[in-house]
């Protein structure tokens, strides 16, 4: 039986996730994570795309994107094709690194792409990782919390759902009371 297509058109946004073969780790040390978002840079400079959030989580990854000309699936081929053969030659083993194919939801409301992004930054939260989302270094919620930028991600679309002062009131969202604007 033939996979089902995905939906793609230039401007669509997805939670793309990306799983550990067997749920085990993609990721043993912070070099690995590193490693990894220089490959998502690198795939992001041959397949343009924008990044709105990210979470590394241990076993896992989220990215939450939005296309400009090309599927994500090109995007996310050379990601975890480039990423298993570093992570294999790094640590001695063979076979897959990722189970099966990447998991992608198309975000098809500006509800919805809030809630993505507040889902991945309290991933780490939810996994009992760390007590606030501020305190895990790899994901992009501080760049959505603070005046540290990330050259990776565009904080501008989400931010702009929320009143001024912006990044005290998606602070607020992920973390607690809700305060979009009308």
């Amino acid at each position: 039986m033939a996979r089902k297509h995905r939906v793609w058109f230039p401007g669509a946004m997805y939670h793309i996730t990306s799983r550990g073969n067997r749920r085990s780790a993609i990721f043993y040390d912070d070099f690995d994570r590193e490693v990894y978002l220089q490959f998502l840079e690198e795939a992001r400079h041959y397949f343009p795309f924008h990044l709105h959030s990210y979470c590394l989580m241990t076993n896992h990854i989220h990215l939450q994107i939005e296309t400009i000309q090309h599927h994500p699936k090109d995007m996310m081929k050379m990601l975890n094709s480039r990423y298993a053969m570093y992570f294999n030659k790094r640590y001695h083993l063979v076979g897959h690194v990722f189970q099966g194919r990447y998991g992608s939801k198309l975000i098809n409301s500006s509800d919805y792409l809030l809630e993505v992004s507040r889902y991945i930054h309290l991933n780490p939260v939810e996994a009992k990782m760390v007590k606030s989302p501020k305190d895990f270094l790899w994901s992009s919620y501080t760049a959505y919390i603070s005046e540290s930028a990330d050259p990776l991600i565009t904080t501008t679309k989400i931010l702009s759902y929320f009143s001024e002062p912006q990044k005290e009131n998606y602070l607020k969202f992920v973390e607690g009371s809700e305060r979009l604007k009308d």
